[in-house]
């Protein structure tokens, strides 16, 4: 089934974030969905709402990526290209970057055994698309892209905890920060559980 028209997925190009700017990652979070969370929403003790500014998120994240630093030797993920825009971005890191996954989030563990602090296993936490370019398969792109990026920084496995999308009822672009089924399918992750009715656990092993 087609995905849309005016696809650009097979167009895009891909850098870590370290190699891009802090002003193309705000341009692709731009003021909503995403763009208030910063990808802090595992991250940030307490309830991210209350307990951090919308500033002190973005400057967590700006830290986590070192976007503006090439010769960074980690980052937290990588921004999708169309020419030298930036339309995407995916958060890409080891498991245990995340310490809500180790509280009462069960969607990691439900009906696993899983050793939490195996920190070879990475996650694809985000996909998020720049206003203007959605429904094009720029996260589709993206899902790919990230698995390359796990492998060529020694991860053993890669995992994704996106949502199926119910017939008839809307999703907001904030719900779908964690990637549609489909999209991860289309890519070669393999389902591993169903923890909660519209949460899956997928996942790639190298």
């Amino acid at each position: 089934m087609s995905r849309g028209p005016e696809l650009i997925d097979g167009k895009l190009t891909f850098r870590p974030a370290n190699e891009a700017t802090w002003e193309d990652l705000r341009a692709v979070f731009g003021t909503s969905d995403a763009g208030q969370c910063y990808c802090q929403r595992f991250k940030a003790p307490g309830w991210m709402w209350q307990t951090t500014t919308e500033a002190e998120r973005a400057a967590s994240l700006r830290e986590q990526t070192n976007c503006d630093n090439p010769g960074a030797r980690t980052t937290s993920g990588i921004v999708a290209y169309l020419d030298d825009e930036p339309v995407g971005w995916s958060a890409v890191e080891p498991r245990t970057a995340y310490p809500k996954f180790f509280g009462r989030t069960p969607v990691p563990w439900a009906g696993r055994n899983e050793d939490k602090e195996d920190d070879s296993v990475w996650v694809v936490s985000c996909l998020v698309t720049r206003v203007g370019y959605r429904r094009r398969g720029v996260s589709y792109g993206l899902a790919r892209a990230t698995i390359d990026f796990a492998r060529e920084r020694g991860a053993k496995a890669l995992e994704a905890y996106p949502m199926m999308t119910q017939a008839g009822k809307e999703v907001t672009w904030g719900e779908l920060h964690v990637g549609s089924y489909s999209i991860f399918e289309e890519a070669g992750f393999t389902e591993v559980s169903h923890p909660t009715l519209r949460r899956y656990v997928m996942r790639i092993d190298f």
